[in-house]
């Protein structure tokens, strides 16, 4: 017997309108795994009852013990968008932090080493950091689409280049370059 989930990937078309599925992953795990609860809760290392309880739908999982018990079956937890791409977790460099070791803001784009007119503080004169962000979203959106153009050619080939907000009179964006 072929499940619809095994032949055809799932669309998520209106994900808030239904609650939080754990009973029915939980019970898709079990029959991949082909294990009974109490089997299932001696991989997972979470006690019997909790495994009847999940499936049972009086009790919601953290993700942490979702991940334990999905991962028993050789699944991973994953994030996907409505057409089902899946959303790729952003890695840690411990060499991209500031001055205090924190992170940058994660929907800035970091610049590693930045050239004269890429930091908002060159107009100061102070002294340019190792790396930076910009800060107007113009810019930022500008410059990936920008870098999707150059890289899609061949998608992109009788399309002209996005134009540039500083000739179109943004001040202070990216220098040009050729």
């Amino acid at each position: 017997m072929t499940d619809i989930a095994d032949t055809e990937p799932a669309l998520l078309t209106e994900p808030f309108d239904v609650p939080f599925p754990a009973p029915g992953i939980v019970r898709a795990v079990r029959r991949r795994a082909d294990a009974s609860q109490r089997e299932l809760a001696r991989f997972a290392r979470v006690h019997p009852s909790t495994i009847g309880r999940i499936e049972a739908g009086s009790l919601t999982p953290s993700l942490t013990m979702l991940s334990r018990i999905v991962g028993t079956a050789g699944f991973r937890l994953v994030v996907v968008d409505e057409a089902g791409r899946v959303l790729k977790p952003m890695r840690d460099r411990a060499d991209l932090r500031d001055g205090a070791e924190r992170r940058y803001p994660s929907h800035l784009d970091v610049v590693t080493d930045p050239e004269p007119g890429e930091w908002w503080a060159d107009r100061y004169g102070l002294a340019r950091p190792p790396e930076t962000f910009y800060r107007n979203r113009e810019v930022r959106d500008w410059l990936r689409r920008r870098s999707q153009w150059e890289v899609r050619v061949a998608k992109y080939r009788s399309v002209p280049p996005p134009p540039d907000p500083q000739r179109c009179g943004y001040r202070g964006g990216p220098p040009i370059r050729p």
